[in-house]
């Protein structure tokens, strides 16, 4: 079993910066791909990025490519997601999960799941 708490999130003007971070207990955290999703009030849970068991694979929402940057320390049993150049339109509750693989991510087929961070863009 898999454990995931997300922190990082905050309150941030746009064209700012912010790195979540996506900490998992459990001995078999490095055997999974782990995706970063995000839900918007009034909005259904979207894919933002995913990397694979190794981090040698990663896959990203067209919505945040190139301003977002998936990475992991499975050291450290840890995650990350630095997210620069916000828009408003990034403003969601940012959520982490393990997966089988980054294709079964970006459908959103998620296994373990944390409760999400708080992000908020202002303008």
């Amino acid at each position: 079993q898999v454990q995931l708490v997300e922190s990082g999130g905050g309150l941030v003007q746009a064209g700012g910066s912010l790195r979540l971070s996506c900490a998992a207990s459990g001995r078999t955290f490095s055997r999974y791909g782990i995706g970063w999703f995000r839900q918007a009030p009034g909005k259904e849970r979207e894919f933002v990025a995913a990397i694979n068991f190794s981090g040698g694979s990663t896959t990203y929402a067209d919505s945040v490519l190139g301003r977002f940057t998936i990475s992991r320390d499975n050291a450290k049993n840890t995650v990350y997601l630095q997210m620069d150049s916000l828009k408003p339109e990034d403003t969601a509750v940012y959520y982490c999960a393990t997966g089988n693989n980054v294709f079964a991510l970006k459908r959103s087929l998620g296994i373990h799941w944390g409760n999400g961070t708080l992000v908020t863009v202002s303008s």
